[in-house]
């Protein structure tokens, strides 16, 4: 069930990610040392400046260092009634689950 499952995200997962916001939660010096190709930077403690811009129900991953700060942020999210925040992990977990690059 686990691989039908895994090879069915891996042939949708490219129109998905079409439709997602992607967030670096990280500081701005880890930013400047590389990121997501599609990602946006806003600080973990500063993730509810996205509640002007971003409707609720619009599907968000969440990223930073070690996964820690993203919990925080998605957490946030979730609190203010964010129905899709989801806490993609590490920077490199996230690379993999959304099959993007790492820039610098």
């Amino acid at each position: 069930m686990y691989l039908k499952l895994a090879c069915f995200l891996f042939l949708v997962f490219p129109l998905i990610a079409q439709d997602v916001l992607v967030i670096d939660v990280r500081t701005t010096q880890e930013w400047q040392s590389g990121h997501l190709e599609e990602a946006q930077h806003i600080e973990w403690q500063d993730i509810l400046s996205i509640s002007e811009s971003v409707s609720k129900d619009k599907e968000i991953y969440l990223y930073c260092r070690s996964g820690n700060r993203s919990g925080k942020a998605t957490k946030i999210l979730i609190d203010a009634g964010y129905i899709n925040a989801i806490n993609a992990g590490s920077i490199q977990e996230a690379s993999n689950l959304l099959r993007s690059k790492i820039i610098k």
